[in-house]
């Protein structure tokens, strides 16, 4: 086992070098000293380093300490640790460490008798003898010498047995029993058998209460409570006077010892598992053989350890037994930093409680509960099916061997499906049979043990309820003679009268718990020794259901935090699952194909807002140019290249990007934008402003549409783009943007793989994102509704200060209408990334073309096609300077104007005609009394006596050359 004692940080230190897989010398002390291999049939614990780290690495430090281990029933010969000196070289190299087979060291101790160890030193090595002595009126049984060979002592291990009493002489000391032979627990069955035997071996001892002679009286418990206090009544109150009382089954000892306190009775249990029963101010004199069933505890927490299981969820029958050991187990998988993340009960129908685990996902499941809820519970497993390669079930290991096969009228499952829900499940147990063949008090292996129990059984063991625990019944009273003959002198001390024991004498029991606390021995069951609340210390024994059969996999001694494990571990899956679904992170990129093919749009725009502006300035002397004020329409083309731009950075994402790149491509999304909007946006917006407000106010603004001063113009740009710079620093400073991950929903992949995928997105934003934007958003949308509203009132101005005004309009049109209804939407879409930045991307790149298009296509068009940069550049050479800014359009307004003149003149003339031809007929008709009037020497009409000269004299000739 590698201790992670040293802080990892060190293990760089360690590695060996790319190369480096000769030997090194040991005097390379800058690098330490030359690891040391472990020893044959052992192995170190290198402090801090992992297994793999150890095959990594050829040196380790100065002062770096190593220990030396050995496997099964070795010990270290020669220096257990070793230290990294500063010359490089560890300490004690003189001296090999060796793992050496030793003996049993039971045999260095007698009772009643004295031990001498010759040809070898503690431990007992090979070729070491011992030699046995009795102490006086004490005779040996069995060899008086023995001779340890290779880990195994030459004979069995004798003992002195006391010069004994005849059988006729001795008193009678009574034992009062309860054996569950029926109920949840039949443990009586075979318990009650054993308890005989062990009183019939302890009897015929002439070394263990020499003077008395141990007898049972008993009755049968049930297992149940209220049966057993019938019992215990009979007991207390009928003679003879019980010295010790042995109940079984856990509910009825916490009765009994409950009780027992009141009469001055030790309390011995050889069946009870019960947490609660630890408690030594509830149960002061009570003992047990069988330990507790917290004991269970620590060997799952190291299991769950083992596995990598961090997340379990546990079930229980409503019983006090399993309510405090799950209880502990809460307490010990803290600590462990392990989480039940689910704990459900029931009294009798699990239904419920399973289906609540499978809704839960619970993967790793603690069942506490009885053989016949067992059944219950598994047959809903099964319905529900909760098995198979992503479950793990821990049971508890006292169940019957074929305990899923049994018939059970309560449940409609039939065994074939009993037999697939519980395959591949884990069970505890504590030892209750020695592993080890080796002798116990009794002078009898476990496994003779288990012959001469079987033969007075009067049926099969399997079918036999309490097998399992008969070697603690027989333990049982063992430890119960052993205390006995410590308080009565029976090792040759002085010690008390046992008869004169009575449920008022105080002394004796206090004598008897003393001696019955300081127990330790060899037992059938393996070494028996009770810590301080009276339980019992023991391995456990873990075991696993393979194909209906249990299988040993390993065990685990919670005193030494020692698991020996065989690999014989088997898995439905292939290997151990997770103790949860296995939630893989995904990332949401934004689909390649989109951004290119925006990218692509974009790139051209950028490259139609660079021709404009070519255009703009190489024609900025035409005076058609010149009056659309072409500074305003250069920063316009700029403003769409920067809008255009801000498509590159809006479709970074992570698949392009690192996470320490992100806030700048997040800050180089926003400016780009804003100072694009407020660019080619706030240019327009104030041509239409300056347009509104000279010729909406006809009569207050007459002397403003004379001169048009450009600086105002640039000014108010000015502080748009100002205002936008401001709020985006200050924006920046104060609160950034950054990167964050918005989680959806887990998704089942098509696979059948124990996994989820979490998808993730990752977005721009800040901590005041949303009021942020609320600012944005505001006075930009005040601005875009303000622009539609000036270009709607100035449609029918005509104006030669800037003459693309109506143009201006219609882009402001374009612009405030995407703008308006892209805000909001990419705000909806923002968690479907292809569609937000669609969208977003194309509305700037078609509010960017149609801008650039209306305001700068007419311009060339009209250039190309009318060719007016050669006549203004010929006018230009003839007359040395330019005309005036409006000479043209007055050339036109006075060619139309010509035009109508002359066809209203032309009338007029035909009028005239017919005027004269009238007035030659009347002059004909008038009588010959008027004499006639002389013409007019200027060839006109003759004129009346009244009439003004040349009144009707009307030259169209003059009149057609004045308006030539």
């Amino acid at each position: 086992m590698l201790l992670l004692l040293l802080p990892l940080a060190l293990a760089p230190l360690f590695l060996r070098p790319p190369g480096a897989g000769g030997a090194q010398t040991p005097n390379a002390t800058s690098e330490g000293c030359q690891i040391i291999h472990p020893p044959w049939e052992g192995g170190i614990r290198y402090r801090g380093l992992t297994r793999d780290q150890v095959k990594a690495i050829n040196f380790l430090p100065v002062d770096y300490e190593i220990e030396y281990v050995c496997r099964g029933e070795r010990e270290v010969v020669g220096p257990k640790v070793r230290k990294c000196l500063a010359n490089g070289s560890w300490t004690d190299m003189d001296t090999p460490s060796r793992c050496v087979r030793i003996c049993s060291k039971s045999y260095l101790v007698l009772e009643n008798g004295k031990v001498f160890l010759t040809g070898g030193d503690l431990p007992a090595l090979d070729g070491a003898r011992v030699d046995f002595r009795c102490d006086p009126d004490f005779h040996l049984v069995g060899s008086s010498r023995s001779i340890c060979s290779q880990g195994q002592w030459s004979t069995p291990k004798p003992h002195c047995q006391v010069n004994r009493t005849p059988h006729s002489e001795r008193r009678a000391v009574y034992i009062g029993a309860l054996f569950p032979m029926s109920g949840g627990w039949p443990g009586g069955q075979a318990c009650q058998p054993a308890v005989e035997m062990a009183l019939e071996d302890v009897n015929s001892r002439r070394d263990i209460l020499p003077d008395y002679e141990l007898k049972l009286i008993h009755h049968d418990s049930k297992c149940d409570p209220g049966q057993a206090t019938k019992y215990l009544y009979e007991l207390l109150y009928n003679d003879p006077i019980k010295i010790i009382l042995m109940p079984g089954c856990s509910s009825v000892s916490t009765l009994v010892a409950e009780a027992a306190r009141m009469w001055n009775l030790i309390v011995l249990s050889y069946g009870s598992s019960s947490p609660a029963l630890s408690n030594r101010q509830r149960f002061p004199t009570f003992f047990r053989t069988h330990p507790s069933a917290t004991l269970h505890n620590p060997t799952r927490v190291k299991l769950f350890e083992k596995w990598g299981w961090r997340k379990i969820a546990t079930i229980q029958q409503t019983t006090e037994v399993f309510t405090s050991t799950l209880d502990d187990l809460e307490e010990r998988v803290k600590e462990a930093g392990i989480e039940i993340t689910f704990r459900q009960s029931f009294f009798s129908d699990p239904a419920v409680p399973v289906k609540n685990l499978k809704r839960q996902d619970a993967r790793i499941i603690v069942g506490l509960f009885y053989e016949t809820e067992a059944r219950k519970v598994f047959c809903e497993v099964y319905k529900e099916r909760l098995f198979g390669k992503k479950y793990v079930w821990f049971l508890i290991g006292w169940y019957a061997d074929n305990w899923f096969k049994t018939y059970d009228p309560s449940i409609n499952c039939t065994v074939d499906e009993m037999t697939e829900a519980v395959e591949g499940h884990i069970t505890t147990e504590i030892v209750m049979l020695n592993p080890a063949n080796t002798r116990s008090i009794s002078n009898m292996t476990s496994q003779e043990f288990v012959e001469k129990l079987t033969k007075r059984l009067k049926r099969h063991p399997e079918e036999t309820g309490g097998f399992q625990e008969a070697p603690l019944a027989y333990d049982a009273i063992w430890a119960l003679a052993l205390a006995l003959n410590k308080t009565s002198g029976g090792s040759g001390r002085s010690g008390v009268r046992l008869e004169d024991f009575n449920y008022n004498n105080q002394t004796i029991t206090d004598q008897i718990y003393r001696a019955m606390n300081s127990s330790s021995f060899e037992g059938v069951s393996g070494h028996v020794v009770f810590d301080a609340s009276g339980s019992r210390m023991a391995w456990t024994l873990i075991e696993q259901l393979q194909g209906g059969s249990y299988k040993k996999i390993g065990y685990y001694d919670s005193t030494k935090d020692d698991l020996s494990w065989s690999k014989t571990d088997k898995w439905i899956g292939g290997a151990p699952p997770a103790d949860q679904t296995l939630v893989i992170k995904t990332f949401r990129f934004m689909s390649q194909k989109l951004f290119i093919s925006v990218s692509v749009l974009s790139s051209l725009g950028i490259v139609l807002a660079v021709v404009c502006l070519s255009f703009n300035i190489y024609n900025s002397h035409v005076r058609y140019i010149q009056n659309s004020q072409p500074n305003l329409n250069n920063l316009t083309a700029v403003g769409c290249s920067l809008a255009l731009a801000a498509v590159f950075p809006l479709g970074l994402d992570g698949y392009h990007i690192g996470r320490s790149q992100f806030p700048f491509v997040c800050q180089a999304r926003l400016w780009l934008l804003g100072l694009g909007f407020s660019l080619g946006y706030g240019s327009m917006f104030t041509k239409i402003w300056w347009v509104h407000t000279v010729f909406t106010k006809k009569e207050e603004k007459k002397e403003w549409r004379k001169t048009l001063e450009p600086w105002k113009l640039y000014t108010t740009v000015g502080l748009l783009v100002g205002m936008d710079v401001l709020t985006l620093a200050i924006w920046q400073m104060v609160d950034p943007l950054h990167r964050t991950i918005e989680t959806f929903a887990k998704e089942e992949p098509k696979e059948d793989i124990d996994v989820s995928i979490l998808p993730q997105l990752e977005h721009c934003s800040s901590k005041k994102m949303n009021t942020w934007l609320g600012i944005f958003y505001g006075y930009k949308g005040l601005l875009l509704l303000l622009g539609i509203f000036l270009a709607y009132e100035t449609k029918s101005v005509s104006t030669e200060k800037i003459n693309d005004h109506r143009a201006v309009g219609m882009a402001i049109y374009n612009v405030a209408v995407l703008c308006l209804i892209t805000a909001p939407v990419t705000m909806i879409l923002s968690s479907q990334q292809d569609a937000a930045f669609a969208f977003a991307a194309l509305a700037i790149v078609f509010s960017s073309y149609i801008t650039l298009v209306v305001l700068f296509v007419p311009k060339m068009r009209r250039l190309i096609t009318r060719g007016e940069w050669q006549s203004e550049a010929q006018d230009t050479m003839k007359t040395g300077s330019s005309t005036n800014n409006n000479e043209e359009e007055k050339s036109r307004l006075l060619e139309k104007e010509n035009r109508e003149l002359e066809k209203i003149i032309a009338e007029k003339e035909e009028r005239v005609s017919e005027l004269r031809h009238q007035l030659r007929s009347r002059q004909q008709l008038r009588p010959r009394r008027h004499p006639p009037t002389p013409p007019d020497p200027s060839g006109g009409l003759p004129r009346g006596p009244h009439e003004p000269p040349d009144r009707l004299s009307c030259d169209g000739s003059r009149v057609h050359l004045l308006y030539k």
